[in-house]
């Protein structure tokens, strides 16, 4: 599902009118109709009490009018509290004051900081079923004052649902950031498309459940306005990526889903190597293989019976340089390689690391040490000779950017994206609303996952579950998108079983795999 910026959003708006001449009333009429049309649905309109519509100065006030209208129309008990002076409305917004002002809907306006006249209104919005948040919407870039704080604030000691139009006011709909003050709406019914801020953290808990309704701008706007990659911003979807499961015909066998390799594990950390092969294994790959150090060859080679081992015949605990001739003879018939996970940081490893990094033409992913490798030679980066996918996680992410894991948090957007343009490489920033980013700019975020897949594994089973789809021949793009989305629904499936979002291991979740693929294969 695509993501627009309220500037990509202003773009569609104006296609819209000057080139298939749409005009901004229509757009503005459908919008208020399609949030009553939700409101119908959810809460019913003619229930007992009023229903409190609050509008701002601008479109998204001029939205707030309509949807007035249409409630009164359904037989419901409106009252409108306009925070402008109505003879300073422009436009379509105007227009929609006009229809209004002549019905038997109470307005009650309030044109300027005026504690008064709101501690004079709080009794009566508290007392009313509904309010809808029609103050601001998209596009807001400052921070909220005055009387549009106060009401804000008003709002949010309202007891019953609030239905934000488009954007609850006062959160940034790009970046998710609360500007000061943000109405906590229960639903945000936005327009067209969806906005970045509305389905990330911080804002995604302000947004509520957020649904998108069409209001009438034709297709063919967003592919003049999306045009590049780098302008592309998605919230994965089950319907967008059942399609990318990997095929199984009635005749296929092991050698159809091909044979992923992995290097990991090291003297404490073979849990890392393991929990990694049993995300590949249930990855659906054919077949698994790890390199390990002779020593730690019994370990692997009795705790988990379907994944092939490799003994490295110069490295005891630790993989090391001396044994690259031993990778790359296993790496000969492999189809993805997954590095990293428990592998260990040792100059010696750190050598091997970077010689298969440069060497091997064959997809790769990145993750855990091989990451920390990677940031303490940033020069590796240059001239790798196939497809690279990273997963790191923040603090990882900071030492690969040179940056602190705090500003990694602050603009997860633009730190993935960095990391994956310059270098040429897709990168999986993982956390809470995992990012995807392309070398080509292409952005998507992860909607799947919970609080109880922050513990020790959980990421190693998601290097393995990537590392086996690009083994089955998905591209990196969307190896990285299916895997980090089915991956966070395993951990909900887990969730929703114990009824409780902690408690549940790595292991459970790579056992969990399985069902989220079949739940992603019968999404409607």
């Amino acid at each position: 599902m695509k993501l627009a910026s309220a500037e990509q959003m202003r773009e569609c708006d104006r296609l819209a009118m000057e080139s298939f001449g749409i005009p901004g009333l229509v757009l503005m009429e459908n919008a208020g109709r399609a949030v009553v049309e939700v409101m119908a649905r959810d809460y019913g309109l003619q229930g007992d009490g009023e229903i409190a519509v609050v509008a701002g100065p601008g479109n998204n006030g001029g939205d707030a009018l309509v949807i007035a209208r249409h409630l009164h129309q359904h037989g419901a008990r409106p009252w409108v509290l306009l925070l402008t002076d109505p003879n300073r409305l422009r436009g379509d917004a105007a227009v929609n004051f006009r229809a209004l002002r002549d019905l038997p809907v109470p307005l009650l306006v309030v044109q300027e900081e005026d504690d008064a006249a709101l501690a004079a209104l709080e009794s009566r919005l508290l007392v009313s079923r509904l309010v809808v948040d029609g103050i601001f919407g998209t596009g807001l870039s400052r921070e909220l004052s005055g009387r549009f704080r106060q009401t804000v604030e008003l709002i949010n000691r309202f007891p019953g649902p609030v239905v934000a139009v488009d954007a609850p006011s006062g959160l940034d709909s790009d970046q998710g950031r609360v500007l000061g003050a943000a109405v906590k709406a229960d639903r945000t019914v936005t327009f067209a498309l969806a906005k970045p801020g509305l389905v990330t953290h911080p804002g995604r808990q302000w947004a509520g459940a957020v649904e998108v309704v069409d209001i009438g701008i034709p297709p063919e706007v967003y592919g003049e306005v999306f045009v590049r990659p780098e302008q592309s911003r998605e919230l994965l979807t089950a319907d967008e990526l059942a399609p990318l499961l990997p095929r199984r015909e009635v005749t296929s066998h092991k050698g159809s889903f091909g044979h992923l390799l992995l290097l990991a594990g090291s003297q404490g950390k073979t849990g890392a190597a393991l929990l990694a092969a049993r995300g590949a294994l249930r990855s659906g790959a054919g077949l698994v293989s790890a390199c390990v150090p002779k020593d730690l060859y019994p370990i692997l080679a009795s705790c988990l019976p379907e994944l092939m081992t490799v003994p490295l015949p110069h490295s005891s605990l630790a993989a090391g340089k001396a044994d690259l001739a031993a990778v790359e003879a296993a790496l000969a018939d492999k189809s993805a390689l997954v590095m990293g996970p428990g592998l260990g940081t040792a100059p010696e490893t750190a050598e091997l690391v970077a010689k298969i990094y440069r060497r091997q033409s064959l997809p790769q992913v990145l993750d855990a040490d091989a990451l920390n490798i990677m940031a303490a030679s940033p020069e590796l980066f240059t001239g790798q000779p196939g497809p690279r996918v990273l997963t790191p996680h923040p603090g990882e992410m900071a030492r690969l950017l040179g940056a602190t894991t705090a500003g990694v948090q602050q603009s997860r957007w633009d730190s993935a994206a960095g990391l994956a343009v310059e270098h040429g490489v897709f990168v999986v920033l993982k956390g809470a609303e995992t990012v995807i980013a392309a070398p080509d700019g292409r952005l998507a975020v992860n909607p799947t996952g919970n609080p109880g897949m922050a513990v020790g594994g959980t990421g190693d089973v998601l290097a393995g579950l990537i590392g086996g789809l690009l083994s089955q021949g998905l591209p990196p793009w969307q190896a990285a998108c299916l895997g980090v989305y089915v991956h966070g629904l395993a951990g909900d499936l887990l969730a929703a079983d114990s009824g409780i979002d902690f408690g549940f291991t790595a292991s459970e979740l790579a056992q969990k795999l399985p069902t989220a693929f079949f739940y992603l294969k019968t999404a409607k």
